[in-house]
Formats: C-alpha cells, structure tokens, sequence
C-alpha cells in the first residue's frame, strides 16, 4: 500500500500522456448532444470517484447525476428508461457482474456508455462504448490507492473535455508535479492524536466530500476503526448528537465556497471535546494538517487524498495491523 499510494503521481502522468482521443471523442459527444441524465455505476472507493465526478457535472455542467442502485437491473429486473441517458461505470478490475449487468442494460438500450477501468480487457470495458483506461498498473495492495486518484483525475479530465475547458485542462496536466508535493507532505501530526480512536467523523464538502468518504473507508479497512463520512452541513443535524470527549474528526478543508464554514465547523466540534484534525492549506486558521493547492480549485481535493493515504498506512501499522492484509477483505469482489 505505501509503494502504491506513492506512486501515483507517476501513474496519472501516464494516464494523462494516453487516450486523448478517447476523452476528445466523448467530450465532443456529450457537448454536441448533451445527456438529460447521468448514471454512475461503481462500488466502493469507485463510486467514490464517481460522486467527485458527479459533483463536478453537476457544478460545472448543470446535468443531473444519480448513483444507480445496480439492484434495479441485477435483482428487480425494473424498466429502466435509457434514451438521452449516460452511463459511466468505475472500476479497477472491471469482473464484478453488478457493474457489468448496468452497463450491457444501458447500451442496449440507447444510451451512452464509458467505463473507467484499470484492465482495459475486462469484461467491463468491452461491455462499454467508450473505454477509459486508468493506467494505474497492476495494483496488488488490497485496499486500492493509486487507481482510486486515478479515478478522480480521470472523471475530471473528462469534464475538461466535455467542457473543452482550456484551464482545467492545463491544471490537470500540472498536476503530477503537485501530487508529487502532496505526497511528501509530512502527516504525522495525526498518528498519536488517532492512535486509539474507535469512532471518527471524517468530513469534507463540495468536491472534498468524495475525499472524507473515501478515508473513511480506509480507516475501516486498514486500522478497523469505525469511521463514517459526512457532509459539513449533514454532520451538524442528527450526527453532532455523538460528537464529546473521546470522539475525533478529520475534517477536510481545501479551497473553495465552503472553506470558511468547515473551520467554522471544526472550531466547533473542538468545543464539545472531540479531538480535531482540520486538514487545510498553509496559512488556514487551526490547521493541524497541510494540503497542496493546485492548478484549479477543482482538483484540490485529490491532492488531499494523495497526502491522507501515507498517513493512513502508517496509522494502521501504529495501531498493530498490516495494511496490507486486511481483514475479511480480498483484492477482486464479485458481486450480483
């Protein structure tokens, strides 16, 4: 886990030297005859990649995104209207028939398709009109690292062709350079203050909400701590409920609108007693972490999440487990 996470900088320099016919040819499509509708299909630190993606279509582009429930298809056989639609599917291996099933369901009924995929020979990516490959490499760590920012850097680059957004696009091309910082950073401040943690809030909002959802998850799967995601907003109705003295958050707070309310926010939960780490840029109020800005606001979150993963494998070990042997989890899960 930790060669992989550190090597994502270069992975995503090879994912932007590739395809850029393929992000032409879709972003051309989708401008020229604009979906009224996207679906994404994904599982995982996938889908999370895929509710940053929704979040930049839906603040950039004004088309609504929805997360299919893939059960629709898979289990209650519904009568899912396709036409006007776009289907997107995330994934690293590209096998689980739940992903496949949507995307065959989709195509075959009149919409667009494209798959986000590390193994372009999946079945997955024949399944799909358009083939988006990851170029992560072969990722052996069980919890995925490098092929989940590539993930987000894929869905923004498509964005910055559906837009033909000539800064995105120059910023997203800049952006080995600043992962590259963002994974030296230097995160040890949280070590001890989560050490013995066993529940934790991680938030974020805007496009770092996909990023909290993600180190959630991660925080699960490597040092078996209970860790839930929320919004900035969402975690001050019933969640704010549990916050007290022995309870932690991480809270997220790159650049961006909602910047200012999230150390608002961590103020806050520092009040009830909770151990708080505010993840910020360099000269944020309160800040305990640091994060890398980048070429455009948009993208800073996956700065933050390429300097949260070092820091979560060193956690896990810190805490007495191998992040690289998770329990009860394996590489590939196959599901219906």
């Amino acid at each position: 886990m930790a060669q992989e996470c550190r090597s994502a900088p270069e992975r995503v320099a090879e994912l932007l030297a590739h395809d850029a016919e393929v992000y032409a040819a879709l972003g051309a499509s989708l401008r020229e005859l604009p979906p009224a509708a996207l679906a994404t299909i994904a599982r995982g630190s996938s889908d999370h990649a895929a509710h940053y993606l929704a979040y930049l279509v839906m603040a950039r582009l004004g088309v609504l995104v929805s997360s299919l429930p893939m059960s629709l298809v898979t289990l209650y056989n519904s009568p899912l209207q396709c036409k006007g639609v776009a289907g997107l599917s995330f994934s690293q291996s590209g096998q689980s028939p739940d992903l496949i099933a949507p995307i065959e369901y989709l195509r075959a009924g009149g919409a667009r398709t494209a798959a986000f995929v590390n193994d372009a020979e999946s079945p997955l990516a024949r399944a799909a009109e358009f083939v988006l490959p990851l170029r992560a490499g072969p990722e052996k760590s069980v919890a995925a690292t490098k092929s989940y920012i590539a993930q987000l850097v894929a869905g923004a680059r498509l964005v910055a062709h559906w837009q033909d957004d000539a800064v995105l696009k120059q910023a997203l091309q800049d952006l080995p350079a600043r992962l590259r910082e963002a994974a030296a950073l230097d995160w040890s401040a949280a070590i001890e203050p989560l050490r013995s943690v066993d529940r934790l809030f991680v938030i974020g909002r805007g496009p770092a909400l996909a990023i909290a959802e993600e180190a959630a998850l991660k925080f699960k799967e490597t040092c078996s701590v209970s860790a839930e995601a929320f919004s900035g907003a969402e975690v001050q109705h019933g969640p704010m409920a549990l916050v007290g003295s022995g309870f932690a958050a991480l809270v997220f707070a790159p650049r961006g609108p909602a910047q200012a309310q999230l150390v608002e926010l961590a103020g806050r939960l520092r009040e009830r007693g909770a151990t708080v780490l505010l993840a910020a840029p360099a000269g944020t109020p309160g800040a305990d972490l640091p994060l890398v800005t980048t070429g455009h606001e948009h993208l800073d979150p996956i700065a933050a999440v390429q300097s949260f993963y070092p820091m979560v494998e060193q956690l896990a070990r810190a805490r007495g487990f191998d992040p690289d042997r998770p329990r009860h989890l394996s590489k590939v899960t196959k599901t219906q």
